[in-house]
């Protein structure tokens, strides 16, 4: 039995064999060809989205117009964003409409070591007051989760219509509660619990929701993993009569987990195998999708469950991978990605207290002082530390990857021709908004460069503009995009362009 004290040792001389390797200079040369026509679908402008626990509403000061630094970060991640409100807190949220609303009676369920606990947290009419001034303020909108674990459906069809008042516009949808397909471990009755009995359950509270607010639209089933789940309720979903209207069908998605498992590391997290799953599981929901005739999101998820691993997480592989992960999705048709994230205290109240990157943080000998000096949680793209906020390397992946938002993606094997070339990287082409080609390269090879060699296919003579995505080291704690001070130039609709390992370029002709 591998102890977390050697694990650590394991780790910390893998990645030191790792840096002595990549002080070779392997360089492979790969020419690119981009397609003239734009065949592959849209990437909506609003793609880029974050995820945070219904338990922030619990502080109306954190979503508000005042919270200038949180705006800023926001803002800076994209400007037509989606925020989803959801996670395990959802399930224990009630809606507590005025100052001195009761706190209504929950029922008793079933307390499981390192499940959440039942801690209840009431989501006022102040919260969300405070919230749509928040979504005006940065451009963004808002998926809306309500719980399904705790809630009756009255007080869902409640809470419902004011949000759908308040939010106006800024309102996508309301999602129905929160990985349901986990709720045999502590909610519901295992022996009974099925994609069948939970349809059922949501369409019930769904069908309350709608009477109250006609207009109302929804995403569903939001599975932590099966995605299964998604194909079964697409089979039922023509026998139902009157149908509430979802337009969007969702699910989650982590990498692995929890930090203590040793198979959550670098190289696994950015090895070709790993995106090969991704595209599996995107497969199974774009067809269950389109069997309904909806869109499908990706809309909580990040590189480890339970709060992340620190020196995985928390670093700049984690940008790579969100780079590489969004838009993957993108090009599978997906109508967004929201990464997860928030404050470390709602984000360990929803996994059971703790978070157990903390574990090997303290195992690894770091006082308090410096565990303090990491993201909590450890996967955030938006970092609290003290009264700022700060993007961290995830959020920069995802930023990056955000640059094709409202162009339409073009079908490449560009990712299957760099892997044959020896080289771990996948790369992305679109066509903007304003009739610019695009490109983006992503060199996850921690140990061979790139060399470039780019045709964008129109045999003109002009400028490219570049900008990297980059760090000193994939365990970095941060990340950066630059600009290149100098454009490439474009001779006869070609360029080259070095990319080295562990970075990301992104070429756009200007």
């Amino acid at each position: 039995m591998i102890t977390r004290r050697k694990f650590l040792a394991t780790a910390a001389c893998s990645l030191a064999a790792t840096r002595l390797r990549a002080q070779g200079h392997d360089k492979i040369k790969v020419a690119l060809t981009i397609p003239a026509e734009a065949t592959g679908p849209r990437m909506p402008i609003d793609f880029v989205g974050l995820s945070y626990e219904v338990q922030q509403l619990a502080d109306p000061t954190f979503f508000t117009v005042e919270n200038g630094g949180l705006i800023r970060e926001f803002k800076d991640l994209s400007s037509h964003g989606v925020l989803r409100l959801g996670g395990n807190t959802s399930e224990f949220a009630y809606w507590k409409p005025m100052p001195d609303s009761p706190e209504p009676e929950h029922p008793h369920v079933r307390e499981v070591v390192g499940e959440p606990k039942p801690q209840y947290y009431a989501v006022t009419a102040e919260a969300i007051r405070s919230l749509a001034e928040f979504l005006r303020a940065t451009n963004w909108s808002c998926i809306y989760g309500i719980g399904m674990g705790t809630n009756t459906p009255a007080r869902a069809a409640e809470e419902a219509d004011f949000v759908a008042q308040i939010l106006g516009e800024r309102l996508e949808y309301f999602q129905i509660g929160n990985e349901a397909d986990l709720f045999d471990r502590h909610l519901r009755d295992p022996k009974t619990w099925s994609a069948k009995s939970y349809l059922e359950e949501w369409l019930t509270l769904a069908r309350a929701i709608t009477a109250r607010v006609g207009s109302a639209k929804f995403g569903m089933p939001d599975v932590a993993s099966k995605v299964a789940w998604l194909t079964e309720i697409a089979a039922q979903w023509p026998s139902i009569t009157t149908a509430p209207r979802v337009t969007t069908l969702t699910h989650h998605y982590y990498f692995g987990g929890p930090a203590t498992n040793p198979e959550v590391n670098i190289p696994n997290l950015l090895q070709p195998a790993t995106m090969e799953k991704v595209q599996a599981t995107a497969n199974i929901a774009t067809a269950a999708a389109d069997r309904m005739g909806v869109h499908v999101r990706m809309t909580e998820g990040n590189t480890c469950y339970r709060g992340g691993k620190p020196g995985v997480s928390d670093v700049f592989a984690a940008a790579l991978w969100a780079a590489d992960y969004a838009l993957l999705l993108a090009s599978n048709n997906y109508s967004g990605v929201n990464l997860h994230g928030g404050t470390g205290k709602s984000v360990a109240n929803s996994v059971g207290g703790f978070l157990p990157g903390d574990v090997l943080l303290k195992d690894q000998g770091e006082t308090p002082e410096q565990i303090a000096t990491h993201p909590h949680p450890f996967y955030t793209p938006i970092a609290t530390l003290g009264t700022d906020y700060t993007l961290q390397p995830v959020g920069y992946g995802l930023k990056f990857a955000g640059s094709f938002s409202g162009g339409s993606l073009l079908k490449t094997d560009f990712s299957a021709k760099l892997q044959a070339a020896g080289v771990d990287a996948t790369a992305y082409a679109a066509k903007l908004p304003g009739g610019q080609m695009s490109v983006i390269i992503l060199n996850k090879d921690a140990e061979k460069d790139l060399a470039l060699e780019v045709d964008f296919g129109r045999g003109e003579s002009g400028a490219v503009k570049a900008e990297t995505l980059h760090a000193t080291a994939l365990d970095s704690r941060e990340a950066h995009i630059t600009r290149s001070a100098r454009s490439n130039s474009l001779k006869q609709g070609r360029c080259t362009a070095n990319v080295p390992r562990a970075s990301g370029l992104c070429l756009t002709v200007i």
